[in-house]
């Protein structure tokens, strides 16, 4: 998988590319009401804003227009006003309004007791949907959270990656963990399976936060999506 890896550097930051699997199925949608209805897929989602994106047509907005809606996810609803920051083609990165009410709302909304609630094990899905061979567990709950599993032919894990909101944590057999900030992801044209490439803003050292964050969500993960070696092995290189 380095071929999966490409670096980026510059006198402000370093970042970095990632090509990962995607499942082309989510629940998380912002139906948009202003005027002209549009229901978009949630790309990447945050306690700040989200990115959005339409699979087909177009969309009226441009950056600085406000954008009204609701966030749905099985069955919640969530009122959101926000602001357009950026466009490009059919995505667009909107940052919610302040709004002490929102503000709360959309902490519960993406609370770790949630998240958990809303997670899936995609290595045991049944459907036709083809995964990279090395990619030996995937845990979903579609924007806000996902990890992944790859492992050696010998089955020893050879990295791991969680994502988390605009968040990650990553680990490399040989080179140790890393964290950093989601910047933005897109869609790949790929024949045999859905890919996305992401690109993260690395942080020149390990951020607590995020560790944190990775932590509380793996102490919640059922015994029935991981085996049990897996999870230990996870808690252990979490656990710096």
């Amino acid at each position: 998988m380095e071929n999966h890896l490409s670096l980026i550097k510059s006198d402000f930051q370093q970042t970095e590319k990632r090509t990962l699997p995607r499942f082309p199925y989510s629940y998380l949608t912002f139906k948009a009401e202003n005027g002209i209805e549009r229901v978009f897929a949630v790309k990447n989602i945050s306690f700040s804003g989200m990115q959005l994106g339409l699979k087909d047509g177009g969309h009226p907005y441009r950056v600085g227009e406000e954008i009204k809606g609701e966030l749905h996810w099985k069955g919640v609803k969530l009122a959101i006003v926000a602001e357009v920051k950026w466009v490009h083609g059919q995505r667009l990165g909107i940052e919610y309004k302040q709004d002490k009410g929102l503000e709360t709302e959309i902490k519960e909304f993406l609370s770790v007791k949630n998240i958990i609630q809303g997670m899936r094990a995609l290595h045991k899905n049944q459907i036709d949907f083809e995964i990279p061979a090395d990619l030996h567990f995937w845990l979903q709950a579609d924007g806000p959270f996902e990890v992944f599993v790859w492992c050696h032919n010998d089955g020893e894990i050879s990295r791991f990656q969680f994502i988390m909101m605009d968040s990650f944590v990553e680990y490399h057999d040989g080179k140790g963990l890393k964290s950093g900030r989601v910047v933005m992801n897109r869609d790949l044209d790929t024949p045999l399976v859905t890919e996305e490439q992401f690109i993260f803003e690395m942080d020149e050292m390990l951020d607590g936060g995020r560790l944190d964050f990775a932590r509380s969500i793996v102490t919640q993960i059922p015994d029935s999506f991981l085996p049990t070696h897996i999870l230990k092995f996870l808690h252990l290189k979490l656990s710096v």
